[in-house]
């Protein structure tokens, strides 16, 4: 293929915007068209960015000039939305959690794998540099034995937030802060640490009584390597402040804050790692405090990643398969919180999930 890789995002809601800019700021591509059932979002997206607008997903795929679609619809969507779209034969981006449960997720993977089409995730968190530096030291072994694996999510988010679209203040609909915002730092852990073992989670909700929700989440993590971990994901925490992802061996520790780099220290010092303490240092805002609060940036290198895997005839950088146990961490965290238990992966799918709020 010599012409651009043309695109389309399928949703116009929060997130659509930074997928447009992606496309946009992305080389070998091209946004042909956004897809929303409100007219109104769809007209206004399209406008901005001089694309089509449609309304229905099978007239959009119909477009021979759409060759990949960026899903960023609310979450319990996202399966059908694939599933056409692979079948249409069309490359896919779809926005995190990949779907509402295990077997959604390998019915998406299969369909994508028998027609031949890219499936791709966007927990951009993976492809900053920072996380890219840690990730490199582990797989060098610096850090010694891997003692801990830690994430501390302290973010703030209104009334008005849950109230912008039904499906945020929707169980069934894959909202609750364990599996929207804290779904990222979820994969970054297993991403950096490893397979979980075994996950002990409790919820609550303790800022938006009007909300049948959690909005905080608390999860002791044992991973297969033998470390341990402690997830805390909140959006009740007025003002919100940067995410804090600690990485601790025997033989060195590793601090992000936010994007940047706040520790980095080995007992075996190396020439990169003055540059190293260096990453991050102008990054910008990362949805501590704001919904939309953070940059395109991430979403671009995966388009571009994506471009370039059509391109190569190769995968993608950050193929569903390797999602697939950040939600079955979820999953575990929602059932040790419904029964007040430590609970031992793998899990079965549980649909309970998403009928109680499931809180403690």
């Amino acid at each position: 293929m010599t012409r651009p890789l043309g695109f389309a995002i399928l949703g116009a809601g929060l997130v659509a915007p930074f997928h447009a800019r992606a496309v946009r700021g992305a080389k070998g591509a091209r946004l042909v068209a956004i897809c929303d059932s409100d007219r109104g979002r769809a007209d206004r997206l399209a406008a901005e960015f001089g694309a089509r607008a449609y309304y229905e997903l099978g007239r959009m795929l119909a477009d021979p000039e759409i060759d990949a679609v960026n899903v960023a619809l609310p979450n319990h969507l996202h399966r059908d939305a694939v599933l056409q779209s692979a079948a249409a034969g069309k490359h896919v981006l779809t926005e995190k959690p990949p779907a509402m449960s295990l077997a959604q997720v390998d019915e998406m993977i299969g369909a994508c794998r028998q027609a031949g089409v890219r499936f791709g995730c966007t927990v951009q968190c993976r492809v900053r540099r920072s996380v890219q530096a840690v990730r490199a030291a582990l797989a060098a072994g610096r850090f010694g034995r891997l003692l801990h694996a830690d994430v501390f999510m302290k973010w703030y988010r209104s009334e008005e937030y849950y109230r912008s679209d039904g499906w945020r203040s929707s169980r069934r609909s894959g909202a609750g802060v364990t599996v929207q915002q804290a779904f990222h730092y979820v994969d970054l852990l297993q991403h950096l640490a490893g397979p979980v073992r075994s996950v002990q989670a409790r919820m609550t909700n303790l800022a938006h009584p009007a909300i049948d929700l959690e909005d905080t989440a608390v999860a002791f993590l044992d991973f297969e390597c033998g470390a341990r971990g402690l997830l805390q994901a909140s959006t009740a925490l007025w003002p919100g402040t940067d995410v804090r992802v600690e990485i601790n061996g025997t033989n060195g520790t590793a601090i992000l804050v936010g994007e940047k780099v706040a520790a980095w220290r080995f007992r075996e010092e190396l020439a990169g790692d003055a540059e190293a303490r260096m990453l991050g240092a102008d990054g910008g805002p990362t949805a501590a405090g704001g919904a939309a609060d953070f940059g395109h940036e991430g979403h671009q290198v995966l388009v571009q990643d994506l471009v370039d895997s059509v391109r190569e005839g190769r995968e993608v950088v950050i193929p569903v398969a390797s999602v697939r146990h950040s939600l079955e961490i979820v999953l575990a965290m929602y059932q040790s919180a419904a029964r007040g238990q430590a609970v031992d992966l793998p899990v079965e799918d549980d649909e309970t999930a998403w009928g109680s709020q499931a809180t403690r």
